[in-house]
């Protein structure tokens, strides 16, 4: 009786461990915990750039981050205000890309 109640209380056990693991993995349209930490500082990264660019309107412009890949969204008032909101993300560290959403006002 002893060894089936060790048995099953290492079979509760492992399984315990591995849905901990799992539960932290990622999935395509899930984060991890990390990754989740990391996207929240690159958007943070990238909207303080737009902030401190003298000819963006920042509370105009809309950033989401999800596993690197950002989205700006929102109305700017030119093509200039674009292409120029783009080139500032593009050179920030852990950003894999950039999708514009962006529309003209």
């Amino acid at each position: 009786m002893k060894t089936s109640t060790q048995r099953f209380s290492i079979l509760l056990l492992a399984a315990a461990a591995l849905t901990s693991v799992v539960g932290c993995a990622s999935t395509a349209t899930q984060e991890s915990t990390g990754q989740y930490m990391d996207d929240t500082a690159i958007t943070a990264k990238v909207k303080t750039a737009i902030f401190n660019d003298a000819s963006l309107k920042s509370a105009e412009i809309n950033v989401e981050t999800f596993k690197g890949v950002v989205q700006l969204s929102g109305f700017v008032n030119s093509a200039g205000d674009i292409q120029r909101a783009v080139q500032l993300v593009q050179g920030i560290s852990g950003v894999r890309s950039v999708r514009n959403d962006m529309r003209l006002k």
